[in-house]
């Protein structure tokens, strides 16, 4: 998938696939209602995707979130039935886009599915950044809980994604919403972890709206339809109505995380479902 907003080329980026629970991935949503839409398999988990996002506007060329990366646990990769290898540089490396050409990785939050592709091990174990060159960006907030060490987050936030980005010295922390490029806008949500973000680009009348987990794709377009994941579910779901909202007024592209088959849709409010999708772009 392609999509041009302005001076901004976004293209979809292979993070990884992986299956996740499908009670976790819906939340209260009944087992009955959720697999109307999807079929899980034998230990109830359902196909998901990691979409990362390359934009280039010729000056900067940004990664919005990384996917899980190739240090994962055995434990882990069963559970989640997790790719081998790097599926992230193997994508990048088909757009022509070596890891040294990034210059910002934009993480709307820190869980490991979004943030564990930022850094590898070498050949010798040890730990470096996958993009040496980079700028990782991420809400002051969002660091400092998954920094905290928290026993109740045990397990949210593998301290091996975050340690290097500091360690580096090529961490830099927000304080709020922000025009961080030219026509590229990092705003804070809360609902699924207290410093989520969401990234939207924006060129006159064009948009395009990565909303990240408060809505990681188009089964989770009804106000109610939520992840368990979620440590904030009522202010996932007033943020998430809000940012669909918009979208569907400016005609925006909304450019889902997780979703299996589309990378990215245009919606439009619908009296009866709130919102649905009227055009959409499939995964390649």
């Amino acid at each position: 998938m392609t999509l041009q907003i302005g001076p901004w080329q976004l293209d979809s980026v292979h993070g990884g696939s992986f299956r996740s629970d499908g009670g976790a991935m819906f939340g209260v949503v009944p087992r009955v209602l959720w697999t109307r839409h999807v079929e899980p398999d034998e230990k109830n988990r359902i196909p998901s995707r990691c979409h990362c996002l390359l934009a280039r506007d010729g000056k900067h060329t940004v990664l919005v979130d990384t996917g899980y990366g190739p240090k994962c646990s055995p434990r882990l990769k069963e559970l989640f039935a997790l790719e081998e290898g790097n599926p992230l540089l193997e994508s990048l490396k088909r757009l022509g886009v070596p890891p040294e050409e990034i210059t910002h990785v934009v993480l709307t939050h820190l869980h490991f599915d979004h943030a564990g592709g930022g850094t590898l091990r070498d050949e010798g174990g040890e730990l470096r950044l996958a993009f040496p060159r980079a700028r990782y960006v991420v809400q002051r907030l969002e660091w400092e809980v998954a920094t905290s060490r928290a026993p109740e987050l045990a397990g949210a936030y593998p301290q091996e994604n975050l340690q290097p980005l500091e360690e580096q010295g090529v961490l830099e922390l927000l304080d709020g919403p922000a025009e961080y490029l030219p026509g590229l806008w990092l705003l804070p949500t809360g609902g699924h972890t207290q410093g989520h973000q969401v990234v939207l680009f924006r060129s006159g009348e064009q948009g395009a709206l990565y909303p990240a987990d408060i809505c990681p794709s188009s089964l989770h377009l009804a106000t109610m339809w939520c992840m368990a994941f979620d440590t904030e579910v009522v202010q996932t779901r007033r943020v998430k109505r809000h940012w669909l909202r918009q979208a569907a007024q400016h005609r925006w592209w909304v450019i889902w995380d997780h979703d299996p088959q589309q990378a990215a849709a245009r919606v439009v409010a619908d009296s009866k479902r709130e919102f649905v999708v009227s055009e959409s772009r499939e995964v390649v």
